[in-house]
């Protein structure tokens, strides 16, 4: 169990969020997984989602993916 989130085991639970907006990138938008992932590392809501203080990691996959293309 990963017990209380804290900035040392954030990194535990983004690959996760990360496969899965990649997943509904390449459906949504055509593109293959391995751009799909680089538009989800280098997008500004990945800057945030990996700072435990924002608590963006509270939201799920389809709240990150509409933040990432609608809510910046």
């Amino acid at each position: 169990m990963l017990g209380e989130i804290n900035q040392d085991n954030l990194y535990l639970i983004l690959p996760s969020k990360v496969c899965t907006i990649a997943a509904m990138l390449t459906e949504d938008k055509g593109i293959s997984i391995l751009e799909a992932v680089r538009q989800v590392y280098t997008a500004p809501i990945y800057r945030k989602l990996e700072d435990e203080e924002s608590k963006t990691w509270h939201l799920g996959p389809v709240d990150l993916y509409n933040e990432m293309y609608y809510g910046e």
